[in-house]
């Protein structure tokens, strides 16, 4: 588990928007992404030193398909960053400061049990739902058991 942190590369996600002005503004002001490459089609993210392209798109989808996850209704479809214990809480402080609406407020999960995690989601312009979790200990990471 360590020699794979240690060694991890940056991953890349593509993900669907209405609007790129409006990405580019929401990912800047909540979450301080760079900007890297962009077209009109389509903006490269620096998301905490992993690239995620939005990339302009007219689809919509109609349905939020959740589960049901230790009593909370969690988007299937979402994308997000495990960070430090410290700096989870320093961007739930920061976000708090901004008077962002939470989509899933920051909370505990598995409370007690080794995959206990704090986490909490927010929904962009364009309706991507992102997750951001912490764990006391990374080795819970892949922990078979919560």
């Amino acid at each position: 588990m360590t020699n794979l942190i240690k060694n991890l590369r940056p991953f890349h996600l593509a993900f669907p928007v209405k609007n790129l002005k409006d990405t580019r503004d929401w990912y800047i002001k909540y979450l301080d992404c760079k900007i890297g490459r962009e077209s009109s089609n389509w903006i490269d993210f620096n998301f905490f030193g992993h690239q995620i392209s939005a990339h302009l798109s007219n689809v919509k989808s109609d349905i939020l398909k959740t589960n049901l996850v230790n009593s909370k209704k969690i988007p299937i479809r979402h994308f997000g960053i495990i960070l430090s214990w410290n700096h989870w809480h320093d961007l739930v402080s920061k976000l708090n400061s901004k008077d962002i609406v939470f989509f899933i407020k920051p909370c505990t999960r598995f409370k007690g049990k080794s995959g206990e995690q704090v986490t909490f989601f927010l929904e962009d312009p364009s309706e991507n739902f992102l997750e951001f979790k912490s764990f006391k200990n990374d080795s819970s990471i892949f922990s078979t058991k919560y």
